[in-house]
């Protein structure tokens, strides 16, 4: 079949663009200049681009710069878009311009061929709404992509990533209620150590979560102040007075979230280092989980030959010849996401280093990294929870033996004894295989009585 154009204009001249295409033709000259890989532009960026042409429209038409009838087009279209009817014509990829004006364009030209639609007129007639003289109006590419990104991480934190952490440390904290009691070996250098409860061990899992938490809120408050405004250079030319508070205002309203005037456009367009701040507290709550997991691989090793301390849910088997095998696979599939995180960390710091000027130019590649990475790691917690955390039990049996076997309880006589005696006890009772009581018993060191006092787990925890 022979696929139908039709013909659109832009500066440069018509080119053909699908037939049934809401975009037009910047985005169509995007297309075919960059065909590079298979990363889109992220939908949530989309969604964010159309909150601000909405309280663009809405700002326009309260101070005077657009009539009712385009502000109600506007609006309208861009609630379609919001409602996710037109997510198929958002087709460009990360490796476009470094700006984002390509994405920018898309978005006006979509807003404007849906208007077109509704009055009945021709795709990419530019009527009754222009893609740059309305839509675009009072904004350049240069402060509103920015602000898009700003917009859509902070939305995608509060709404996703933080309820997905706050879930999984509640299934943490009342496993460590319910084991509070449970007391086990402890283990530094992958070498026993003094006693500790599991309670305890899970604990300082929920605690290095909660912190990882805390601080990836505090650092998205400086993500709340947004660049709009600015439009090219950060002068703020061809914007009227009041569009950035006006248009941020109907931005809070649409996010059910604060957003404020940037104290200083010129930074926050030539450079990301708010954003790239936050991808790294993402990165720190993706190291978290990667010790996290890591953990619980190693106490759940064994079933036979292992610590064997925890008993993770069965949920496939772990391979293809040994029969009987079960991995850790949810630690492994969390692992390698966080471990993909860290990556796009990596990338985000060279991409804000590399800004030239009055501009960064590396925002797809950032908006990319951040959206993508919160949005692995919120399907990968709540994963990790469902499929592991929430049906993980411990072995109590395996628990008991291994403290039991331990000789780091010597470390209990060290006050009573000192340092060295209780040294050449651990020496002992190592070298011929027999227990700390009855090491300390041939090396007269202390009565059996004041072992057993001394010997207190209960004590040592």
């Amino acid at each position: 079949m022979t696929r139908k154009f039709r013909f659109e204009k832009d500066s440069m001249g018509n080119i053909e663009v699908p037939e049934e295409a809401l975009w037009g033709a910047q985005t169509q000259r995007s297309i075919i200049n960059f065909p590079i890989g298979e990363e889109s532009i992220p939908i949530e960026l989309i969604y964010s681009i159309t909150v601000i042409k909405k309280a663009a429209a809405i700002a326009n038409f309260k101070l005077g710069l657009i009539d009712k009838v385009k502000k109600d087009l506007i609006i309208e279209a861009c609630q379609e878009i919001l409602d996710g009817k037109h997510d198929s014509q958002f087709p460009l990829k990360i490796w476009q311009t470094g700006s984002g004006t390509q994405t920018n364009m898309n978005v006006n030209e979509v807003i404007s061929n849906i208007a077109a639609l509704k009055s009945n007129v021709e795709l990419g007639s530019h009527h009754p709404i222009h893609p740059n003289d309305d839509v675009n109006k009072s904004q350049s590419t240069n402060d509103t992509f920015p602000a898009a990104i700003q917009i859509s991480v902070v939305s995608s934190i509060i709404k996703k990533l933080i309820p997905s952490i706050k879930e999984l440390t509640m299934v943490l904290d009342k496993k460590s209620n319910e084991w509070k009691d449970l007391i086990k070996i402890g283990r530094t250098h992958f070498q026993d150590a003094v006693p500790i409860t599991l309670g305890q061990e899970v604990n300082a899992w929920s605690k290095q979560l909660k912190d990882a938490e805390d601080a990836l809120l505090m650092s998205i408050d400086e993500l709340c102040f947004l660049p709009l405004g600015g439009t090219a250079v950060g002068t703020g030319i061809n914007c009227p007075e009041g569009f950035p508070e006006e248009s941020i205002k109907s931005i809070s309203q649409d996010n059910n979230l604060l957003f404020y005037k940037s104290k200083n456009h010129f930074s926050l367009m030539a450079s990301h280092d708010r954003l790239a701040h936050v991808m790294s507290q993402i990165k720190i709550l993706a190291g978290a989980l990667f010790k996290i997991s890591n953990d619980i691989k190693i106490l759940s090793s064994g079933p036979r030959s292992g610590i064997y301390e925890l008993i993770i849910p069965q949920n496939e088997p772990g391979s293809s010849i040994m029969p009987g095998k079960v991995n850790p696979t949810q630690c492994e599939a969390l692992s390698m996401v966080c471990t993909q995180v860290m990556g796009f960390e990596y990338a985000v710091s060279i991409a804000n280093a590399s800004g030239t000027l009055q501009m960064n130019e590396y925002k797809p590649l950032i908006a990319f990294n951040i959206l993508t990475s919160i949005r692995l790691l919120n399907s990968a917690i709540i994963n990790f929870r469902v499929k592991l955390i929430e049906g993980m039990q411990p072995n109590p049996k395996a628990i008991k033996i291994n403290i039991e076997k331990s000789l780091m309880l010597v470390t209990a006589l060290v006050p009573k004894i000192g340092y060295e005696k209780a040294a050449e006890i651990a020496n002992l009772a190592f070298n011929e295989s027999i227990n700390l009581k009855e090491a300390t018993m041939k090396l007269g060191y202390l009565s059996a009585i004041d072992f057993d006092d001394a010997i207190n787990i209960n004590e040592m925890i």
